[in-house]
């Protein structure tokens, strides 16, 4: 007999456990239409989602409202951190899509995260800096600073896609991002000082030494109407950067339907970012 939840990923360490599960079905409505529904998304491979966290006399952050229910001696603290605190967490929140308040929850037992049909990555910083897309952050351990990452350079900010304000995540332990598509879709680029060139807005995330710019990817205008590229983003360094080059995919059959990939299209621009 299939087994109703499995665990499709999971990271450890110390006294933190964070898994990510998957509802194989969902048959429990006694509403026709609802039936109908699940059975297309079965079908298309859609499943629920849920993160779980195990706490042995640890502490997580988590994004607000992201708590489901827990079980055990675990306890919520949100502190503001005076006026001051609570205009920079405003502030950040505004600018990164991010919420403002991100409570803390201590002690030992188990959360359960919010389901949802998102899709979920796992992954840990050691000691250093990382750079996501605004409204990925679902949680991490308290000894990553969530904080708020400001372009280098104009042209990034209003070119780039990307906006003037990004989400920063800086320290050493576990997070987990909110992604568009499946992991398994993504593509994990690490660069050795070189250079990464993408068409379109669907880098996720950068991390280590990595310049992000905007450039124009031919030397000239002419060469540029006639090569039908204009503006790219432009990773530079030593690092790594995550792409979701699937995303334009889903979102050209939401707005064109599966024939609208009959032919081939110029920069797919894809916007990774939240709603």
């Amino acid at each position: 007999m299939q087994e109703k939840i499995t665990v499709i990923s999971s990271m450890e360490r110390g006294n933190i456990k964070i898994e990510v599960l998957r509802y194989e079905n969902l048959d429990g409505g006694d509403n026709l239409s609802i039936a109908q529904q699940l059975f297309f998304a079965q079908q298309g491979g859609i499943r629920l989602k849920q993160v779980k966290i195990t706490l042995s006399n640890s502490s997580v952050t988590l994004e607000a409202g992201a708590m489901h229910f827990m079980k055990g001696n675990i306890e919520m603290d949100n502190k503001v951190g005076g006026f001051g605190g609570l205009a920079k967490k405003l502030a950040s929140s505004v600018l990164t899509k991010e919420t403002a308040f991100k409570p803390k929850y201590s002690g030992t037992g188990e959360i359960y995260l919010e389901p949802s049909f998102a899709h979920y990555a796992i992954m840990e910083l050691n000691n250093e800096e990382m750079i996501v897309d605004k409204g990925l952050f679902h949680c991490c351990e308290p000894s990553i600073e969530v904080s708020i990452a400001t372009q280098k350079n104009i042209s990034s900010a209003v070119l780039g896609g990307e906006g003037f304000f990004q989400t920063q995540l800086r320290g050493s332990g576990i997070c987990v991002l909110t992604i568009p598509v499946p992991e398994s879709e993504l593509i994990k680029y690490k660069l050795n000082n070189e250079k990464l060139v993408v068409d379109g807005n669907f880098a996720l995330l950068r991390k280590g030494d990595i310049r992000f710019t905007v450039e124009r990817t031919s030397k000239t205008l002419l060469d540029s109407w006639t090569s039908g590229e204009g503006l790219a983003q432009t990773f530079t360094g030593t690092g790594e950067v995550w792409l979701a080059p699937t995303q334009a995919i889903y979102n050209r059959i939401m707005s064109q339907g599966i024939y609208g990939l009959s032919k081939a299209t110029g920069s797919s621009h894809t916007d990774t970012r939240k709603p």
